[in-house]
C-alpha cells in the first residue's frame, strides 16, 4: 500500500461520507493562497473532531495550534448555542488568515484566537479562570506535546477529552535515540499518557492523505 492509494481512500471517504462544506473548503484555499503549509487534518480527520465535540456534548473547546482555522471552523461549528472556542496560534501571520477563515464561516462570535506561544498564553488562561474545557485539541510543535498535555490537563476536568495529532510520526516515535526534539517530545508525552492515573488514554495509527502517523485520545478521569 502507498501514500497514493491512502490518499484516493481518504478522498473517497470525504466524497461519499463527509461530504463538501462552502466555509471549510474557501479556508483551505485562502489558506494555501495566504502560502500556509499544507499541514492541516485532513477532511475526515476534521469531521472526527468534530464529532468527539458533539459526543463529549462538549460546550467550551481549547485548541492548541490555529494554523488557517480549518480544524477550528470544524469544532467551533458543532458547538451549542452559547459555547465557545480558544484557540492558539504562535504566527501572527497564521493567525490572521484563520480570522479571516473563521469570520467568514461566521463563526467569529464563538472563537477567540489568542496570538503568541502557547506556553505563554496557557498560563495566562488559567490566571484567567477560563477552565475547566470540555475538549481540547494539540496540534502544534511536538517538541513541546507533553507541556501542552500537562496544560490541557491543568484547564480540565472529570469526563473532558484531550487529543494531541500527529504522535507516530511516521513510526519515528519508537526511535528512542532519535535526534529529532519532535520525536523526543512526542516520546515524553506517551510516557506521560502511560503514568499519570487522571486519565485513561491510548494511541492510534493512522494512513491517509497526510501519510503515516495516529493520534493520541485521552478522558479525564479525576479532577484536577
Amino acid at each position: 500500500m502507498s501514500e497514493e492509494r491512502w490518499t484516493a481512500v481518504d478522498r473517497y471517504i470525504a466524497d461519499v461520507v463527509v461530504g463538501s462544506d462552502p466555509a471549510l473548503e474557501a479556508a483551505l484555499e485562502a489558506s494555501a493562497g495566504a502560502g500556509l503549509p499544507p499541514i492541516n487534518v485532513a477532511p475526515n480527520q476534521g469531521k472526527l473532531l468534530a464529532l468527539l465535540v458533539q459526543v463529549r456534548a462538549a460546550r467550551t473547546v481549547l485548541e492548541i495550534g490555529t494554523l488557517g482555522g480549518y480544524s477550528t471552523i470544524w469544532m467551533a461549528g458543532v458547538l451549542p448555542a452559547g459555547g465557545r472556542l480558544v484557540t492558539l496560534e504562535a504566527d501572527p501571520a497564521h493567525a490572521d488568515v484563520a480570522r479571516g477563515n473563521i469570520a467568514r464561516a461566521g463563526l467569529d462570535h464563538i472563537v477567540d484566537v489568542r496570538v503568541g506561544p502557547a506556553l505563554t498564553i496557557l498560563p495566562q488562561l488559567a490566571a484567567e479562570g477560563a477552565g475547566p474545557f470540555d475538549m481540547v485539541f494539540v496540534d502544534a510543535d511536538k517538541a513541546a506535546n507533553a507541556d501542552y498535555f500537562s496544560w490541557a490537563l491543568r484547564l480540565t476536568r472529570r469526563g473532558s477529552v484531550i487529543v494531541v495529532d500527529n504522535v507516530v510520526r511516521g513510526g519515528t516515535v519508537v526511535d528512542a535515540d532519535s535526534a529529532d526534539p519532535g520525536i523526543q517530545g512526542t516520546r515524553r508525552l506517551y510516557e506521560l499518557l502511560g503514568q499519570e492515573r487522571r486519565v485513561s488514554a491510548t494511541v492510534v495509527q493512522t494512513v491517509g492523505s497526510k501519510g503515516y502517523d495516529g493520534f493520541a485520545l485521552a478522558v479525564v478521569t479525576d479532577d484536577p
